[in-house]
């Protein structure tokens, strides 16, 4: 019989998407946690190896990092985990909006040989954006609708009564970049989008609609080789009403392909 290999992922963050993924993979005996958790808290959760700075996790040697804390944690703590070889899967991908950012990370990686990947998250349908590299004439339209709940303080700002709303407000229109620097912890996937399609080639709005239930998701796109559209009702994940449930399920799959002989 040949052996089990153990598979060593680091985990940055355990808030509402950390732990959500910490619960799916550990269904894994064969999977091994090390969580950085700079902040010392009451009830330390079991997880497997705690530990509190960069350099304590680098020094584990995990094969494989999640980072789930936010955009900070992607300017702060990537550059040294790719620096040090280690493959990095990044949620909060807003923070590549910033070309200089990602382009310091890019030039990390091609040094070090570690790779640094964008999940598809909430979404789907990335790999017909990616496929359209190279065609002009494309066209694509990211719009993030979700229900009412889910953007109050930001309707109330924009000087609307939430409860009084009755059709779609649309609260952005524009390039993904700005999206992501306006709602830093919502619109990860409209910069997925524009990392896959193009910055150039991607429109997002941001719409708040009192006729949905989920947090939706459309993509729309044209080119010569045809047009799609993609629909993705996700329901919200009960911790987080801005973000979709289906996050981590989309980052415990990227997790798996990481370690899978066969990738699909």
């Amino acid at each position: 019989m040949g052996m089990t290999t153990r598979k060593h992922v680091g985990l940055i963050g355990y808030g509402a998407i950390g732990r959500e993924l910490h619960a799916r993979l550990a269904l894994d005996p064969t999977i091994h946690f090390t969580v950085l958790l700079r902040e010392a808290s009451g009830a330390e959760p079991a997880v497997g190896n705690i530990v509190r700075t960069l350099d304590e996790l680098i020094a584990a040697g995990p094969e494989l990092v999640v980072e789930a804390a936010g955009q900070a944690a992607v300017i702060d703590l990537v550059p040294a985990l790719l620096g040090a070889g280690i493959d990095v899967v990044v949620v909060s991908s807003g923070a590549l909006g910033n070309s200089e950012l990602l382009g310091r990370l890019t030039r990390i990686a091609q040094r070090s040989g570690a790779r640094l990947t964008v999940p598809s998250g909430a979404i789907g349908g990335l790999d017909y954006l990616a496929a359209l590299d190279g065609v002009d004439g494309v066209r694509v339209c990211y719009t993030s609708r979700k229900p009412v709940a889910a953007w109050t303080s930001e309707l109330q700002q924009a000087g609307q009564e939430p409860a009084a709303l009755e059709g779609e407000f649309v609260l952005f229109e524009g390039s993904a970049a700005e999206a992501a620097r306006r709602y830093p912890r919502n619109l990860n996937a409209g910069l997925t989008v524009a990392l896959a399609a193009g910055h150039e080639r991607t429109i997002v709005r941001v719409v708040a609609d009192p006729r949905v239930a989920r947090n939706t998701h459309e993509i729309t796109v044209e080119s010569p080789l045809g047009t799609a559209t993609m629909s993705f009702a996700n329901l919200p994940s009960p911790a987080n009403p801005k973000t979709s449930a289906l996050t981590a399920y989309s980052l415990a799959a990227a997790v798996r392909r990481h370690f899978d002989p066969v990738v699909i």
